[in-house]
């Protein structure tokens, strides 16, 4: 990491924290993961620091997700240590944001995706504007919504979340407001204004203030829909539903599945349904287990060489079809014994 990759500092009441590498769109890297952790460490209980202010250099993205050229070159050269280590951190550094004692103020511009949504969905105070969009589209490279992505998932309107997790929707600022990725549109015009507000008072009133009337936007229209094509207990009886409708939404969305590797679908969705109950910790847990043993046993390695390395955009997932059986999802989703992550514990 380059000292400009992440800016730290204190700026009045506030501390603030900017990711700054819009040319690879703020791709989070594990040096700059380590970099946020220890800042929320030291601002914890620092009595100058009355809020945090998360936000992001350039317009395109946020942050579009993690940097995952590093962890595959490794993980292709036998060593799933590194992806391992960087998982368990991060995750830590997911759950610090949520329970951090201070409130955690995040504007979200661009693409927020994957490990974006990890530093900025879990904040106490979430701002979109107009260009945001939201997504969580790692079944798509073979791994399951992490970052305590199942959690937000998981505790969104009716199936919605379980729609969003399998197919990597993108989501704008009024659905991901829906959805619960974020709290208040505020247009970025008045970004500048209002970050310089929250440094000067520490206070967040102002939020509220020159936040805009929430709009509908498509996923309330189409919950209903969503409900009942995504209802189904098991990967292989959402892909009935989908293809005895013959609705249009349906046979773009049956396209979108079609594109996800099988088992990390059918992983995500036990995933997602099971942290409908529990807290953010116990879905963490859970997402470990599932990227622990992603590099080895999964598809993640033939997913980013498929998407992102080669670009042939044909990946060879391991099955076929959308019949994933039982065996496969618990052998990646089962308890990790020892190696189980926890919310202080060290990568094993």
């Amino acid at each position: 990491m380059t000292k400009k990759d992440i800016i730290i500092r204190t700026d009045g009441h506030a501390g603030r924290i900017t990711l700054n590498r819009p040319e690879a769109l703020n791709a989070l890297t594990s040096e700059m993961s380590i970099a946020i952790e220890d800042a929320l460490d030291r601002w914890r209980d620092d009595p100058d620091i009355a809020l945090l202010v998360i936000d992001a250099a350039g317009t395109k993205a946020f942050c579009a997700g993690g940097d995952i050229a590093e962890l595959y070159e490794k993980g292709s050269a036998g060593d799933f240590a590194f992806g391992r280590a960087f998982w368990h951190q991060e995750y830590q550094m997911n759950l610090k944001i949520a329970q951090f004692p201070k409130p955690v103020v995040v504007f979200m511009q661009g693409f927020v995706m994957g490990g974006g949504v990890g530093v900025a969905c879990h904040a106490s105070h979430r701002i979109v504007s107009e260009t945001t969009k939201v997504a969580m589209p790692e079944c798509g490279i073979g791994l399951v919504p992490d970052v305590g992505g199942t959690f937000i998932l998981g505790r969104a309107a009716g199936e919605v979340g379980t729609y969003l997790g399998l197919t990597g929707t993108r989501m704008g600022p009024f659905d991901a407001i829906f959805a619960g990725f974020a709290d208040y549109f505020v247009s970025q015009d008045d970004w500048v204004d209002l970050i310089d507000d929250l440094a000067k008072t520490g206070s967040i009133a102002k939020i509220t203030k020159m936040a805009q009337p929430v709009q509908k936007g498509d996923l309330e229209s189409q919950q209903s829909e969503i409900d009942a094509l995504f209802g189904g207990a098991t990967l292989s009886e959402i892909g009935v539903n989908l293809a005895e409708s013959h609705s249009q939404f349906a046979e773009e969305t049956s396209k979108r599945l079609a594109k996800g590797s099988p088992l990390a679908m059918a992983c995500g969705l036990e995933l997602i349904r099971a942290a409908r109950s529990g807290d953010l910790s116990d879905a963490l847990e859970r997402e470990y287990r599932f990227s622990y043993r992603a590099q080895k046993q999964g598809d993640f390695l033939e997913g980013i060489r498929a998407q992102i390395i080669d670009r042939d955009f044909a990946p060879k997932w391991h099955h076929s079809g959308f019949d994933v059986p039982r065996a496969d999802i618990d052998q990646m989703i089962e308890s990790l014994g020892a190696n189980d992550w926890t919310e202080t514990g060290e990568p094993t």
